[in-house]
C-alpha cells in the first residue's frame, strides 16, 4: 500500500507531498526517538507525537516511508523543510494515536 492510500482512506491532511508513491510494508508506533532508531524497519510509516528536526533525521536514516502526526499536531517549518528536502512524507490527523494506529493496522494488516 502506498502513503497516498492511506491519506485518502483515512482522510489525513498532507503537509509534504513529497514521497507519497512510496510504500509502507508496515507501521510503528513510539514518541521515544532511541526506540525508533533501534526498532523501526525500513518501508514503515512511523506514527508519532514528535514534532522536530530529529524526527527526520531518523526517518532518513531509517529509511521510513512516511511519518503521521496524531491530535491535530501541526509540523513545525524546520521539519517540513526537512521533508521538503529528503522527500519524505508528512501527514497527519486529528485521531488519538491509538486510534488511527489500529486503522493503519487494518490497512496494511502488520
Amino acid at each position: 500500500m502506498k502513503v497516498t492510500d492511506i491519506v485518502e482512506k483515512l482522510g489525513l491532511s498532507v503537509y509534504c507531498d513529497k514521497g507519497l508513491d512510496n510504500e509502507i510494508t508496515g507501521g510503528y508506533v513510539s514518541d521515544l526517538l532511541s526506540d525508533v532508531m533501534g526498532n523501526a524497519q525500513e518501508g514503515q510509516i512511523w506514527i508519532t507525537l514528535q514534532n522536530h528536526m530529529n524526527v527526520l533525521a531518523i526517518c532518513s536514516l531509517k529509511d521510513l516511508s512516511a511519518v503521521m502526526l496524531v491530535k491535530g499536531i501541526k509540523p513545525a517549518d524546520e521539519l517540513l523543510k526537512k521533508a521538503e528536502e529528503e522527500g519524505i512524507p508528512v501527514i497527519g490527523t486529528r485521531e488519538q494515536t491509538f486510534e488511527v494506529a489500529g486503522k493503519v493496522y487494518q490497512l496494511i494488516g502488520s
